[in-house]
């Protein structure tokens, strides 16, 4: 697996990372923990370095599979997760709160959860509106100096929001949503992260398993399955979406590859500073998800691909109204 650099903080992560999330949390019922533990250290196997969780996911219950399965392979891999939330006490009611106090709580459970003395990446999960960015990035350069965090990241903020917290300590990675079918990062968040010298973490890099080609005009979710509540998931928004998932197969023809392989290569080519983070409960979709960094895509393709996707409109919003809230601040 090739490694890349996440912008100049002197991470040092594979190509592709693996998104943990789904493993225990979001798209149905958990994962068997032991079959989770295998995929997870299957991934180390073939070569990837860099694993994302968060104590949200669960909530908790992500973080220790990602301990308990990265414990023997520890100083060979780069655990990023995020702090952010509080919860109810059925653990369902999600509240921001990212106080310093909170923050300072947060960390230390997930070193326990995650069986280490250190994260690597530390992002905040969402911008919390009544907390001053500034005062975030104060309390993680505090874990940083203490030695208990190495890397600042953020999740889904803003423009305005990144340079300012990147003027109190070193932004190292943005996670946001980024892939064929949601492109707005090019617009405004892109050239500040490229001129902060800031690496970028696409999480859902496969439209949550949309470009897959697996979901089609019928598909239904559970109601334990994200995907449910997202309007881009509603019936009639998948049947006008699918020409998007039409076109890629038509750019997949005769090449070898599958159109997940070139959606996540797509992804790679576009800055060397991106690092996407699929996500899978299968051995074959981790192998062909791997796969997609060693496709090579010309300029020629490139741009066959960019004049496509332009002329393809999306339909239906990426979030339900409640969330999309916390999104760009």
């Amino acid at each position: 697996m090739q490694k890349r650099f996440l912008g100049k903080s002197g991470l040092e992560v594979s190509a592709l990372g693996l998104g943990c999330m789904g493993l225990s949390h979001g798209y149905g019922p958990a994962t068997d923990t032991r079959q989770a533990v295998e995929l997870i250290r299957a991934a180390v196997e073939r070569g990837v370095t860099f694993f994302d969780t968060a104590e949200v996911y669960g909530p908790y219950l992500n973080e220790e599979v990602v301990g308990e399965a990265l414990k023997p392979f520890r100083d060979r891999v780069v655990i990023a997760t995020k702090f952010g939330f509080t919860f109810g006490e059925d653990n369902k009611q999600q509240n921001l709160n990212s106080r310093p106090e909170h923050i300072r709580e947060a960390v230390e459970g997930s070193l326990r959860r995650l069986k280490t003395d250190v994260i690597d990446l530390y992002y905040q999960h969402r911008v919390d509106p009544d907390v001053p960015i500034e005062d975030v990035a104060g309390a993680v350069k505090d874990l940083i100096a203490e030695g208990k965090v190495k890397h600042f990241g953020l999740s889904e903020a803003g423009a305005q929001t990144i340079r300012r917290a990147h003027a109190v300590q070193p932004v190292a990675a943005l996670q946001s949503e980024y892939s064929m079918w949601w492109r707005e990062p090019e617009q405004e968040i892109m050239p500040v992260l490229e001129e902060l010298g800031i690496g970028f973490v696409p999480f859902s890099p496969l439209g949550k398993g949309f470009l897959t080609g697996a979901i089609k005009t019928g598909t239904t979710f559970g109601a334990d399955d994200f995907r449910s509540q997202v309007p881009r998931f509603a019936a009639e928004a998948i049947e006008a979406n699918e020409k998007l998932v039409v076109l890629l197969s038509e750019l997949v023809a005769g090449k070898g590859v599958t159109s997940a392989q070139i959606a996540l290569s797509w992804l790679l080519a576009q800055k060397p500073w991106i690092v996407p983070i699929p996500g899978t409960t299968k051995l074959h979709r981790l192998e062909e998800n791997m796969g997609a960094a060693d496709v090579v895509l010309s300029p020629e393709d490139l741009g066959k691909i960019t004049q496509a996707l332009d002329t393809v409109k999306i339909t239906g919003e990426r979030y339900p109204a409640s969330l999309q809230a916390r999104v760009g601040r």
